[in-house]
């Protein structure tokens, strides 16, 4: 997704911004903070616009009607432009990656993955193949949060994601607690309730809400005229009423990993085929392509669960999958609501075993199995 040019340019949750905005213009941008909402709701795009308006060189200020003053950015002064150079976070994480693999053996090790595009700007995503922020990472922010900013006001800490290591999370907490004047952190976060109860009490939570269907197909057919009126439709439900994820939504990706999700269920549903249900466990590898596969499995075969007990409470109206309703009709026939809230329970044993690094076509194999064993 593109970086916006301005604040008016990012897409929904327009009371939660202007919020912040007025924050910054006011010096009073919490020093901790967690910006919350679902995955492509823009949490990685609004804070790289947050940073941009703390550290402007220009501080450009617009107005409310009441007279109210709202931080906002110029875009082309150094601070602004090399900030936004990080909109690519992927991009930039798969850079890094690279360099660190061009390092001796012995160094590798210890050397952990940061974007700095400012040197008073440091992003801080989950490190591969893990895809965990580490110790490491954190113990670098702690380090540089005690020296003074070199280049711009204040010195910025964006962590990418909620998903700590628990040694790190715990280390993580003193800076938290009492940050130094010249630092803020902002941590983001689709689930808050994934971060240790201690972390969130110490910073400020931001909610990035949902926006309408309605709105999220209307967006879709001014910015991606290509895709067909069905599928901009079928992608409008399965953002989940998040723009960027609707705007970057890889359609042909989604339908493989629902293949395999489907594999799973009807399986359970039916008599099941062990040899092409072990022949799919099997593609799922180690390492960070592997992870982010079973990812992809793992979030389909949630909503495809979810769309089930929809139907089943009688709210089709609901439905994220409406291509495949016919067959999930049949699925809310035959699955009872105890086999679905233990498919639910499996989904986070698996989830957990990929934290602790388990072999994932192991794991696969036994939640496969567990499937159809409760189907029974």
């Amino acid at each position: 997704m593109t970086q916006p040019a301005t604040f008016n340019d990012f897409i929904g949750n327009t009371a939660a911004v202007e919020h912040l905005r007025t924050a910054i213009a006011a010096g009073r941008l919490p020093h901790s903070l967690i910006l919350a909402g679902p995955a492509g709701a823009g949490k990685y795009t609004l804070a790289l616009m947050l940073a941009m308006a703390v550290e402007c060189e220009r501080q450009p200020r617009d107005l409310w009607s009441n007279g109210q003053s709202l931080a906002s950015f110029c875009g082309v002064c150094r601070n602004c432009t090399r900030i936004a150079s990080a909109s690519n976070l992927e991009e930039q994480v798969d850079q890094a990656v690279a360099a660190r693999e061009d390092l001796r053996e012995a160094d590798k090790k210890d050397t952990r993955v940061l974007i700095q595009p400012h040197p008073d700007v440091l992003i801080i995503p989950p490190d591969p193949p893990q895809l965990l922020i580490k110790l490491g990472q954190v113990r670098t922010v702690i380090q540089r949060s005690h020296s003074l900013p070199g280049e711009a006001p204040r010195k910025i800490f964006i962590f990418s994601a909620a998903n700590f290591m628990k040694e790190a999370a715990n280390s993580l907490l003193k800076v938290l607690e009492e940050p130094p004047d010249t630092v803020h952190l902002i941590i983001l976060a689709e689930n808050p309730g994934e971060l240790l109860p201690t972390i969130r009490s110490r910073c400020a939570i931001v909610r990035l809400g949902a926006l309408p269907v309605e709105e999220i197909e209307m967006l879709l057919a001014d910015r991606r005229s290509d895709v067909p009126p069905k599928q901009r439709t079928l992608i409008a439900r399965l953002a989940q009423g998040a723009a960027g994820k609707a705007l970057g939504f890889d359609l042909a990706a989604y339908t493989a990993a629902r293949a395999d999700a489907l594999l799973l269920l009807r399986n359970a549903a039916s008599e099941p085929d062990h040899t092409a249900l072990f022949k799919m466990t099997e593609t799922y590898r180690a390492g960070a392509e592997g992870q982010q596969k079973t990812s992809d499995l793992l979030r389909t075969l949630s909503l495809l669960l979810e769309d089930i007990l929809l139907l089943q409470s009688g709210t089709p109206e609901l439905l994220r999958n409406t291509d495949l309703r016919p067959e999930l009709e049949r699925f809310a026939q035959t699955l009872t609501f105890q086999w679905i809230e233990q498919a639910s329970r499996g989904l986070d044993q698996v989830q957990s075993g990929m934290r602790r690094n388990l072999l994932r076509s192991l794991s696969l194999d036994a939640y496969a199995g567990q499937l159809t064993t409760n189907a029974r």
